[in-house]
């Protein structure tokens, strides 16, 4: 059995499309019609993401086959002790020390790199168990926060949506939508909400501090998305007096029946009005305008953010899946 190899994106399209495969085959092993695997290309940009310095690697077996992959995502603005780990080992060969040994590698970097926290999640289907935690907690891992994915299948009921998004009492707050990218105009508030999408947030036992957001960040993201190959969908809510009071935003993948909710926000001095709810049916007929036919979209929520939980249950999402998020201190 070889060593472990590093994975350069920009490197042989074989150990790398390998890397990529494994990643894929145990998304689609845990979760089936339903796993957010993502495509070569979206791997690629998420290991260029200027936002972070990626470490991705593999392990190979005896015939050179890359059969385990990993890779570890270290934030450059905020967070400096902090690296977020994915970690995946194809199924059918699984139970041969592939995961312990891409484990062990991963944390051996993360005190290269001079951090002390590592991060990571498992993924279940709703009503099943989640069978890669005794794996985490055998290698010191500690629950720190539990997940709910909701789905909700387009098109909608449009009359529904639009007096939804129009439902108010005279508040003043109004709804905006861009596609595709944000006027310069909003650049400077969707920054102030990055900030805040950090702490205003359920964060459970996970230590986390404020992401550190400005306009070249907030820009750098955009082109981010676009060199992935999706759509934003951006609705911003602004109070009277112009401020900004909260937005919600989509992507569209390249396969457009899939549609990710991304971050969801109302800053807490502008909650009470029912802004989460009409700020996605307002991204949602967006998104039913910029569709071609049905889709589904696909949302995360902390279990006990029961505020926007409700917000989706209103909508029509109903829960198919479940993500819990893992800990470690390197001592």
């Amino acid at each position: 059995m070889d060593g472990i190899v590093a994975i350069d994106p920009d490197g042989p399209d074989e150990a790398f499309l390998g890397w990529c495969d494994v990643l894929l085959a145990s998304a689609r092993h845990g979760l089936g019609a339903l796993h957010a695997g993502r495509s070569p290309e979206e791997r690629r940009v998420q290991l260029r993401d200027p936002a972070r310095r990626a470490l991705a690697f593999a392990t190979r077996d005896e015939h050179g086959d890359v059969v385990g992959a990993a890779w570890l995502a270290l934030p450059l603005h905020d967070n400096l002790r902090l690296a977020v780990l994915e970690l995946a080992v194809h199924p059918d060969h699984r139970g041969r020390g592939h995961g312990r040994r891409l484990l062990e590698h991963a944390e051996g970097l993360v005190r290269e790199a001079g951090r002390d926290l590592v991060v990571a999640d498992t993924q279940w289907r709703a009503g099943s168990e989640d069978v890669h935690g005794g794996f985490a907690r055998r290698f010191g891992y500690a629950s720190a926060q539990t997940n709910l994915r909701s789905s909700l299948a387009l098109p909608l009921d449009r009359d529904r949506l639009t007096a939804v998004a129009a439902d108010h009492d005279g508040d003043g707050y109004v709804l905006r939508t861009a596609l595709g990218g944000i006027p310069d105009a909003w650049v400077g508030a969707r920054a102030l909400l990055g900030r805040r999408m950090s702490t205003d947030v359920p964060l459970g036992d996970l230590q986390l501090e404020e992401e550190a957001w400005d306009e070249e960040r907030v820009r750098a993201d955009y082109e981010r998305i676009v060199h992935a190959g999706r759509t934003a969908v951006d609705t911003f809510a602004f109070a009277a007096d112009g401020s900004v009071a909260g937005y919600t935003q989509t992507t569209v993948t390249s396969d457009p029946t899939v549609v990710y909710q991304q971050d969801t926000l109302v800053l807490r001095e502008h909650r009470g009005h029912r802004l989460g709810l009409r700020m996605k049916a307002a991204n949602t007929l967006a998104l039913m305008d910029h569709l071609a036919g049905p889709a589904t979209v696909r949302t995360w929520n902390a279990q006990e953010n029961a505020p926007m939980l409700a917000v989706n249950r209103e909508l029509g999402y109903a829960e198919d899946a479940a993500m819990r998020e893992w800990q470690k201190e390197l001592r």
